[in-house]
């Protein structure tokens, strides 16, 4: 046995595992028994299987949280195949073999392919479940959730439990977001795997058994799905059918956000907002960091610092701005002094206790604090009709953080440790059949509260949508609201990193995402911040913020040249915002990603399989950013196809590589042939003005693009308040014809300009009334 400096030799547990199976079937359940041991196989769709051995032969009840839809959602079609040696399973899309000697599953696409082959089948021993699976050659594996680093994870280790990951670099292993679900991808296959447990678990990508990957939860059953793509966007289209899609989020939302830790007063807000507006910045919300409230505690404000809180809320919505308010779990421990959080919550016994009964505590921002249990149905109505406070003055968002929970074992300011509730802390209350401990339930802490947020404004903003916004959440987090990674640093390696960070949790099943512009910690120098706007502008979530112990981070505070920049790009942010609403549209009706890996649109190209600092935003519009400092230019891979230069028209055959010229002011940018990009001209805010005139920006080739409408604001377009209008373009030899279809919808527009520019031809106009028509530009003879 090897021996390590500092290291004791050890003897794991040896893992026992199932042997000859005997095999039944009920519905479009195929049961396997051994012993005691039982491994369920459930058919949901010809793309999904869903896999559980109970090594007691005793199943986990369905938790009344659980991220999944119910097996009994789904309408499967398949058919069983017997051999003496093996059962199979076969559905339209792929073939499930088991075989009966030890219960080993592989599956295989239409053409054959295996996929998800297991290795050494399933086993368990003291309390811990596990499974190990083939690594194919050449795959691939992306997601696992909120994960530094780069964007292909193979070779790595990742963990599943939801940590307040401060100062994370890019060795950093558990994180702010747990989210146990992964897509491996190879030319041709591609496959999801969502370990369904909220207990700590584990993924090793080859990297204990080169070639194997393995999985292991500290839960008492192995629970898991497979998701046969074989694209990324067919697997995700099925994860968040699973696990479920995000709302629609406000149009104001998609703008940009402008926030510090804190902005300490009415006054400053107030000349926060002026600044934006004189200088003409488009910016459509402001954040208010912990400094709002009364000595940190939550659902209060200032009476010194925020004495009129709805007269300035009401005079920055006049002015265009939204007003978002943090809001974290730790409840001030304050006992007789008329706290009426804190007075409810122990009068209806809606905080978390240990084991033995005793109230638990730890040291948040109001110093001793309780926790609400937001597995409690009961609890998480409460807390969220606690908001009622904020939104009657007009508050429109609401950020939470804190919720991994965030918890030192002292008083902020002391030397401390980072603690969590006790693992056997009873959570959830009575209603559940077994006993549920924190254990099971600390990755859901954050999505619990998010929930709250989620269900008590839509309540008490019936007419409005609002903007939730978390640190930390669980899969299926995109159902409650948006995330952003934490607290970043101003480094460059940050910028860098933003990217596969953010394309890893839209692989994970969310979408609406970003990263702190500039960093949280340390300071940004001026180019670094330029560059980090041009990045900004293409995440779904464009919040600038910074830390209490740094410079200003506002767009104007690095001189002339940087305001300039961050002006142009925001700006162009807001021009984009029809197709990037429409984008949203998509993703949140087919799980589709707005912000999206090379891959994504080119799963069989291997060139883009590690390619981590280039984006799509959408499938039209491609990014190369520079996140070096004094680099002017790069290396730019463009897939197959034909691609334009956003900004000079020059044109590019791909597959191929380019040197890219990008001085501070431009960030590479790259439209594919036959794109479609509908845009609206510059405003400060979204609900400026209406969307007159319409442009749509054409390139020459075949495409089609269908714009989404509605009123931005309300949840009418759940009663099909909504528009869409498809566009399409043809080449031919010498023209290009583009069409539009007749408007589908109920939602009235009034009649506007439309401008149908063809880049690098000329132009057309018209009055638009919803009517079909087609637009013909003649191009010159080669």
């Amino acid at each position: 046995m090897p021996q390590y400096f500092g290291q004791l030799p050890s003897n794991e547990q040896p893992w026992q595992t199932l042997s000859a199976i005997q095999e039944s079937q009920e519905g479009h359940t195929v049961r396997f028994d051994c012993g005691q041991s039982c491994l369920k196989i459930n058919v949901l769709a010809s793309n999904l299987i869903r896999v559980r051995l109970a090594p007691t032969g005793e199943f986990i009840s369905r938790r009344s949280w659980a991220v999944t839809q119910d097996d009994t959602a789904w309408l499967p079609s398949f058919e069983v195949k017997k051999t003496d040696t093996t059962v199979e399973i076969q559905t339209e899309q792929l073939r499930v073999v088991v075989q009966k000697e030890n219960g080993q599953i592989a599956c295989y696409d239409l053409a054959n392919r295996p996929f998800a082959v297991d290795a050494a089948g399933m086993g368990w021993r003291l309390g811990t479940t596990a499974a190990w699976k083939q690594i194919a050659a050449d795959e691939h594996f992306y997601g696992f959730g909120e994960r530094t680093g780069l964007l292909d994870k193979r070779s790595e280790v990742k963990t599943n439990w939801t940590t307040d990951a401060l100062d994370y670099g890019s060795l950093t292993d558990e994180m702010y977001q747990a989210i146990p679900f992964f897509i491996a991808l190879r030319p041709e296959v591609g496959y999801g795997i969502f370990f369904n447990t909220t207990f700590w678990s584990r993924f090793d990508i080859g990297v204990a058994q080169p070639g194997i990957w393995h999985m292991e939860t500290h839960a008492g059953e192995l629970d898991y799905y497979i998701i046969y793509g074989p694209t990324p966007a067919k697997i995700l289209d099925t994860y968040t059918q699973l696990t479920g899609r995000m709302p629609l989020p406000p149009k104001w939302a998609l703008g940009y956000h402008q926030c510090r830790w804190s902005y300490e007063s009415e006054t400053v807000v107030r000349e926060l907002a002026q600044e934006f507006r004189d200088r003409e910045i488009p910016c459509d919300v402001i954040h208010l960091d912990i400094d709002y409230m009364r000595g940190y505690r939550v659902f209060t404000w200032s009476p010194q610092r925020f004495p009129h809180p709805e007269k300035l809320i009401k005079g920055l919505a006049e002015d265009g701005f939204k007003t978002v308010t943090i809001i974290d779990p730790g409840v001030k421990y304050e006992p007789e002094a008329d706290y009426h959080v804190f007075d409810q919550g122990i009068a209806r016994d809606y905080f978390v206790r240990k084991a033995d009964g005793q109230l638990f505590h730890g040291y948040v921002w109001p110093d001793k604090a309780v926790f609400p249990d937001f597995m409690r149905a009961d609890v998480r109505q409460w807390w969220g009709e606690l908001h009622q406070s904020l939104t009657e003055i007009g508050i429109a968002g609401i950020w939470n953080d804190m919720n991994e929970p965030a918890i030192n074992d002292r008083p902020f300011g002391d030397e401390g440790e980072k603690i969590w509730f006790p693992l056997d802390a009873p959570q959830g209350g009575v209603k559940e059949t077994d006993c549920v401990t924190h254990a099971e339930t600390h990755n859901l802490y954050g999505s619990m509260m998010a929930r709250s947020c989620a269900e008590g404004l839509e309540k008490l903003r019936p007419n409005e949508r609002s903007f939730v916004l978390t640190r930390s959440g669980f899969a299926g987090i995109q159902r409650w609201s948006s995330v952003w990674m934490g607290d970043n640093h101003s480094l460059w390696d940050h910028l860098e990193m933003s990217l596969p960070m953010l394309c890893n949790m839209g692989l994970s099943g969310v979408a609406f995402v970003g990263c702190d512009i500039g960093g949280f910690a340390s300071n940004a120098t001026a180019e670094l911040f330029a560059r980090w706007m041009q990045v900004g502008m293409l995440y779904p979530l464009m919040r600038g913020h910074s830390a209490l112990t740094t410079a200003q981070h506002e767009p104007w505070t690095f001189g002339d040249r940087t305001e300039k920049i961050c002006r142009e790009y925001i700006n162009l942010r807001y021009r984009l915002l029809p197709y990037i609403y429409t984008l949203f549209w998509q993703a949140a009706t087919t799980g589709a990603l707005i912000l999206r890996p090379l891959l994504y649109d080119f799963p069989n190209d291997p060139q883009t399989y590690t390619l981590h600092d280039q984006v799509l935003l959408g499938s039209s519009l491609m990014a190369a950013p520079i996140y070096r400092p004094g680099v002017e230019h790069r290396a730019v891979y463009l897939p197959a196809g034909t691609w334009y230069d956003w900004w000079s028209g020059e044109c590019y055959m791909g597959p191929t590589h380019i040197l890219a010229h990008a001085p501070l002011e431009k960030m590479p940018l790259y439209v594919k042939a036959g794109a479609i990009i509908p845009m609206q001209p510059v405003m400060q805010y979204v609900d400026q003005r209406s969307l007159d005139p319409l442009t749509i920006r054409v390139w020459q080739g075949e495409g089609e693009f269908t714009l989404y409408e509605d009123d931005g604001n309300t949840f009418a377009y759940k009663d099909n308040a909504y528009t869409t209008t498809k566009f399409s373009v043809n080449t031919e030899e010498n023209q290009v014809i583009f069409a539009i279809n007749q408007r589908e919808g109920s939602l009235f527009l009034p009649s506007r300009e439309v401008i149908v520019e063809l880049v690098g031809v000329n132009e057309q106009r018209f009055n638009d009334d919803g009517t079909a028509r087609q637009l013909v530009f003649n191009l010159k003879p080669q």
